[in-house]
């Protein structure tokens, strides 16, 4: 492994059972601390959440933080003190720029199953903002067997946009397939998730779950075996 590379295996992180929340954090959050996990550049927070039929959390705020949410499984029932009242199903991104404060609820909108999903917090480039909220239908932009966009910086560019340089995309393989990802700065660093599948990037292999950080780097070829897909996330290293 490279000495700008980092490497979490998924069983490396912390796991937390509250019976009706299921949660494993890629980076310290809540009762889950570990000095060496802190953030990966901006990306502050990736947590891989399992939330029972009709559980969920209750009003709570946040400030100054670029909130991203991506269900993987089922649909969740947003509700905010901006007015907002939606369901974010498995297909959707979500974001939130909490700016100021804001504060939300989050609930599992189905009584008879769990809904997964990607919870991303990122330190944003700009605080204090009037607090926004935006919601996107991926399968509207989706392509197979290569990656998409469905975030950035820029509001009239594709997918949601949040206060920061960073680019997120998704990929998901319907065959075995090479791909190369060109940084949109090559000040940043890029964080790969595996959402499920496997890959292989330079020498190091990845399954379900695992993350990857890299940095110091212009480009990142990618080798994706059929049924996988991937969240990739360009991120600021400088905090």
């Amino acid at each position: 492994m490279s000495e700008y590379s980092v490497l979490h295996r998924a069983n490396t992180r912390g796991s937390q059972d509250h019976g009706w929340l299921k949660v494993n954090h890629t980076f310290s959050f809540a009762n889950y601390y570990n000095p060496n996990r802190m953030h990966f550049g901006v990306l502050r927070v990736l947590n891989d959440d399992s939330i029972a039929g009709g559980k969920g959390f209750g009003t709570h705020p946040h400030e100054n933080m670029e909130i991203i949410t991506i269900p993987l499984e089922g649909a969740l029932a947003h509700k905010d003190n901006m007015g907002n009242g939606t369901i974010i199903r498995k297909g959707d991104i979500q974001v939130m720029s909490a700016g100021t404060g804001i504060t939300h609820s989050e609930f599992n909108s189905n009584e008879d199953h769990a809904v997964k999903v990607l919870q991303i917090w990122l330190f944003p480039n700009k605080k204090n903002v009037t607090p926004r909220y935006d919601q996107l239908s991926l399968k509207d932009i989706e392509v197979k067997n290569e990656f998409y966009q469905i975030l950035s910086p820029n509001q009239n560019d594709q997918g949601v946009w949040i206060y920061q340089n960073s680019w997120f995309s998704m990929a998901e393989f319907d065959s075995d397939k090479e791909v190369n990802y060109k940084l949109n700065l090559t000040s940043n660093g890029v964080y790969i998730f595996v959402i499920e599948g496997q890959i292989k990037v330079g020498k190091e292999s990845l399954e379900k779950r695992d993350g990857f950080g890299i940095w110091n780097t212009e480009n990142i070829n990618i080798s994706a075996l059929k049924g996988t897909k991937i969240l990739l996330m360009e991120v600021p290293m400088s905090v």
